[in-house]
């Protein structure tokens, strides 16, 4: 069987397997959501949020991209975090990236990739943003891998960058932004532990948006 067809048997057994813990698992689940995290990631169908962080559906609200960027010209994201830290309220936003990233490694090549090309630009800024660091490291591999969590970070300040998530932490003290790595080979998240507020006293000089101050 295909294992297209084997997700409609799999749903089954999952909506059997819940009900046979929680008979009306569905109809608290129907009456909305309350999520205190969102999470932004990669589309990468090795890296599935939910098994890898094992939360329960509405717990997370779940973003996923090519390489997990948060490019400011980018409405998709943009609406989400938007939606995520205005309406839904949630407390932690993180960006996560994995190593072995097939959109990362893309970027990196001389190759004409066609409507992936201004997408994976960002990705290229981020490497000339740190080409001193990126080219003093020999190994390839260990270069992907740093950039990769480079890339996250610019992601995060990204994410900082935006007027909702500004007003929103210097009124309320919420959200944070974290930035993760989930490593392939072992299965490990990784948290990079950015400082999310030294970030943000280093941005605001030139990305404050006139936000209500603390």
């Amino acid at each position: 069987m295909s294992i297209y067809k084997e997700v409609f048997k799999n749903n089954q057994k999952w909506i059997e397997a819940k009900k046979a813990t929680d008979a009306d698992f569905f109809e608290h689940l129907s009456q909305g959501q309350n999520p205190d995290i969102l999470y932004i990631g990669c589309s990468d169908s090795r890296v599935t949020a939910e098994d890898m962080t094992g939360v329960e559906p509405g717990q997370m609200f779940v973003h996923r991209n090519v390489a997990n960027l948060v490019p400011n010209n980018d409405g998709s994201s943009a609406s989400v975090i938007e939606y995520a830290v205005r309406h839904l309220q949630v407390k932690h936003v993180v960006v996560c990236g994995h190593y072995f990233c097939g959109g990362v490694k893309a970027a990196m090549q001389a190759a004409d990739l066609g409507i992936l090309n201004p997408w994976l630009r960002n990705i290229r800024d981020v490497y000339r943003l740190h080409k001193d660091e990126l080219n003093s490291i020999s190994d390839e591999g260990e270069r992907y891998n740093r950039l990769v969590e480079l890339n996250v970070e610019e992601q995060c300040v990204n994410v900082i960058k935006t007027a909702v998530v500004q007003n929103a932490y210097l009124t309320t003290g919420y959200p944070l932004v974290h930035g993760w790595v989930f490593d392939i080979k072992t299965g490990k998240l990784i948290d990079l532990n950015i400082d999310f507020e030294k970030k943000l006293k280093g941005i605001q000089e030139i990305y404050d948006l006139g936000t209500t101050s603390k």
